[in-house]
């Protein structure tokens, strides 16, 4: 049994498990941002740039060497001749496209790392989440796609999320001023 409304084909079960996976990779990344901050805090513990930058190549060496390895073990790697020839506008935009998106990909990265580094893992993940609702607003003015009901809604819960972030950042730094406010205060009169 198909769900209504869903993709065509694809049963209930499998829809469900597609969404589990969906939620379970959400979580792992942020999982794999927390570990991050979690080892600049207590296993690196210099404070420079080119300790994000280590964090990334490493990272993305054991990606890469995981990648590849899937890559030949399924047997899709006798594919990718053809897959470059079947690109509509050939070879060498096939491999441009490849390349430049790997490239954007790193920059992506690094200023993610770079902000576990500077500011936290949560707000890393936050501005994650806002530049995702940027993606359809942009799309949707460079190259005229359609905005539907779903990009909404999504759009919607990365900004209230950013707001929210943005609104208990600011509570917290409201109590955090009163308290010290409150200490000077203190100190100020038991000197007199």
């Amino acid at each position: 049994m198909t769900i209504q409304g869903g993709p065509s084909g694809v049963s209930r079960w499998k829809y469900f498990l597609g969404f589990l996976a969906t939620l379970g990779a959400s979580s792992i990344y942020s999982l794999l941002l927390s570990l991050m901050q979690l080892s600049f805090q207590k296993v690196l513990k210099k404070e420079t740039f080119s300790v994000v930058l280590e964090m990334q190549i490493f990272t993305s060496i054991v990606a890469t060497c995981v990648s590849v390895a899937g890559l030949f073990g399924s047997g899709e790697w006798k594919t990718l001749h053809g897959e470059m020839q079947s690109f509509g506008k050939g070879s060498v935009p096939y491999v441009l496209t490849l390349v430049w998106t790997a490239v954007t990909w790193q920059v992506c990265s690094v200023g993610v790392v770079g902000l576990i580094f500077v500011v936290s893992s949560l707000f890393s993940n936050v501005i994650s989440t806002v530049a995702l609702a940027v993606s359809p607003i942009a799309a949707v003015i460079v190259f005229h796609d359609k905005m539907n009901g779903v990009k909404i809604i999504a759009m919607l819960l990365a900004v209230w999320g950013f707001a929210s972030f943005t609104y208990q950042n600011y509570l917290d730094d409201s109590k955090l001023r009163k308290a010290k406010t409150n200490v000077t205060e203190t100190r100020n009169n038991s000197v007199c």
